[in-house]
């Protein structure tokens, strides 16, 4: 019996790893030490006697490393939480490693650092934090001029120094913890079972009851909460949003869909847009008033059902008889972008049909976590309602057809096509802007790109149907004239939704090898393991001083997309007048309302160079 329990005792030490080394070894360097020995240990320093020396140094290099810049400015808290938790990461690596040199010395501990190791970490951490906080500082200044908002306050970055490491100590006891329990647990059935089975058996049990847990109680809670909660704000009424009095309007007269059930977005989306007064006073020439067809969450039962119901509305509101239908899929609430709506509604001067519904209550960000299938079901349903519809009219009298979408309405806006020729042979055109890392057309597209070109900005088989875009000029990368259909990608080197990967956490991506994009901070690095939590977040990272910005970091990158993507095939001279923001903001005011962005990269330019010529000609007449 006694060999079994030497045994069993060896292998829990193993089990235990480094850290139960110092709570039961005494901090000699004597393998065997006396008595007197656990009384040296006993007036030692609560940190000494609790963590490692190595998980710690390694865990405050993770932290310290986490405050160099990304791709997004970050805010305090959020800061505090990638700092610490890259920390608690960089601790375990620490733990493990000295387990994993110990395991392959077959030792039962590790010798325990010199006298003075903490004496001189503690002292060296502090002034480095310090550092590292002032550096944080500049280089939050520099992302957030590069991005035009607002500054962090002065006390936002000791904060987020202080935090973080309260925040890795916090994660490292809540992990002493777990280790304390399957310690316990495998000692108790030590007793019955050999050592290794012990071992095996606790942990399966544990990492079922955690996942049964999770899912059945945690995530069903956490899930209802968190829909209970949205849903009350989908459902309220705004009163300064009216019910709408056109037949071309859900929830207007004859609708199919009710007003309450559109939802909050989808009320904005169907009470919105130019009226027919700044269409006719844009183009100047009679317009007609846009169709606008929408059904919400609660329109229907299901999102098959919901998308059904959303194309027999297009079709009630004769949708089919204009000049062009539009797919829009939505983000997670149900949000559609009004620039890229109404600029079509301007390119064709009303005569146009816009369809889209909602799949979910969550906002974009948690939706994409939780929702994702809804929105690829949502975007194919949708796509394939509203094309059946079409295909029934005879080929002549068809309307043209496209699709667009947004962040997660581009995942759900590529989810009815296989691929890029397939989006060709059957749309007259796509624009997905913001596209995510779980598009998988554009990922295969930008993985296939045209050699020299780069990951975030990339050419593809020379341009000839599809292009990505971040700054108008973009749509004119490469030279030669380009054919139809067009489908055009919006997105930004600094968008993280397009970049955060796994493989992040241990091998470089182009993105950062390559030449950087205008948008990304020379200082920002790859990083092994850190730079994947610190990139975790594409929307709202640096939400809350997006908020004190003036504008909203998202709008200002439309706004600086706007007139090149509108403009292009049209004439030089005209794409240059339109692709300012001057002369955006001019075009909008003479029309009284938006001015046209986005859509002419996919569609008929006419209605651009026809309202340059006239803006010209009553220029000359002055």
């Amino acid at each position: 019996m006694t060999g079994t329990d030497d045994q069993s005792a060896a292998g829990a030490a193993q089990l235990a790893g480094p850290q139960a080394d110092l709570a039961t070894k005494p901090d000699t360097d004597q393998e065997n030490p006396d008595a007197t020995g656990l009384v040296d240990i006993a007036t030692k320093p609560f940190w000494v006697r609790h963590y490692t020396f190595t998980g710690t140094t390694v865990g405050l290099i993770f932290i310290w490393f986490s405050m160099t810049p990304s791709l997004l400015p970050r805010g305090a808290i959020f800061q505090a939480l990638v700092s610490g938790f890259s920390g608690a990461i960089g601790y375990g690596l620490g733990v493990f490693s000295v387990w994993l040199v110990r395991y392959m010395r077959t030792k039962n501990y590790s010798p325990p650092p010199p006298r003075w190791a903490w004496k001189v970490l503690i002292p060296v951490a502090l002034v480095v934090q310090v550092l590292m906080a002032i550096w944080f500082h500049v280089w939050q200044d520099d992302v957030r001029d590069l991005m035009g908002i607002a500054h962090l306050k002065w006390y936002d970055y000791p904060t987020a120094a202080v935090l973080s490491v309260i925040v890795l100590f916090t994660v490292v006891e809540i992990g002493q913890a777990i280790r304390m329990l399957v310690s316990f647990l495998v000692g108790q059935l030590d007793r019955i079972a050999p050592f290794r089975l012990s071992v095996t058996i606790v942990v399966l049990l544990l990492v079922v009851l955690t996942i049964t847990v999770l899912n059945g109680v945690v995530l069903k809670f956490a899930m209802r909460t968190m829909n209970n909660t949205f849903a009350t704000t989908n459902n309220e009424m705004n009163p300064a949003i009216a019910t709408p009095k056109s037949p071309l309007r859900s929830g207007g007269p004859q609708s199919l869909v009710s007003w309450e059930s559109l939802g909050h977005q989808g009320r904005i989306f169907v009470s919105g847009g130019p009226t027919v007064e700044a269409l006719t006073k844009f183009n100047g020439a009679p317009a007609a008033e846009p169709i606008r067809a929408y059904a919400g969450l609660n329109s229907a039962d299901g999102i098959t059902a919901a998308a059904e119901l959303a194309a027999r509305e297009l079709q009630r509101e004769g949708g089919l008889q204009r000049e062009i239908v539009a797919v829009a899929t939505t983000t997670g609430t149900g949000w559609i972008n009004e620039a890229e709506a109404s600029a079509l509604e301007y390119m064709y001067n009303g005569d146009t049909a816009i369809v889209s519904m909602q799949y979910s209550f969550l906002p974009s960000w948690l939706s994409f976590l939780v929702d994702k299938e809804n929105a690829r079901h949502a975007g194919q349903a949708l796509f394939e309602a509203v094309d059946r519809l079409i295909r029934q009219l005879p080929e002549g009298q068809r309307p043209k057809l496209v699709v667009f979408g947004e962040s997660l309405g581009s995942f759900g806006g590529e989810a009815p096509f296989m691929s890029l020729n397939n989006v060709l042979a059957r749309t007259d055109g796509a624009l997905f802007s913001g596209p995510t890392f779980n598009n998988t057309i554009w990922t295969d597209l930008t993985a296939t790109r045209d050699a020299g070109s780069p990951e975030w900005l990339p050419i593809y088989n020379d341009g000839h149907n599809v292009r990505f875009v971040a700054r108008p000029s973009n749509l004119d990368r490469p030279k030669d004239p380009w054919g139809g259909p067009r489908v055009v990608y919006l997105q930004h080197a600094s968008d993280p939704i397009a970049w955060w990967t796994p493989d992040l956490l241990f091998s470089e991506p182009d993105w950062l090898r390559e030449r950087r994009g205008y948008d990304v901070l020379p200082e920002t690095r790859w990083i092994p393991v850190v730079t994947f939590p610190a990139s975790v977040r594409g929307h709202g990272g640096c939400r809350g001083c997006a908020r004190r910005a003036r504008p909203p970091l998202r709008r200002r990158r439309r706004e600086r997309l706007g007139g090149g993507v509108v403009t292009a095939g049209v004439d030089a001279g005209e794409d240059r007048a339109a692709a300012t923001v001057v002369a955006r903001q001019r075009l909008a005011r003479a029309s009284g309302g938006r001015a046209p962005r986005h859509w002419s990269a996919l569609a008929d330019p006419r209605p651009i160079r026809r309202a340059l010529r006239r803006r010209r000609a009553r220029g000359s007449r002055r």
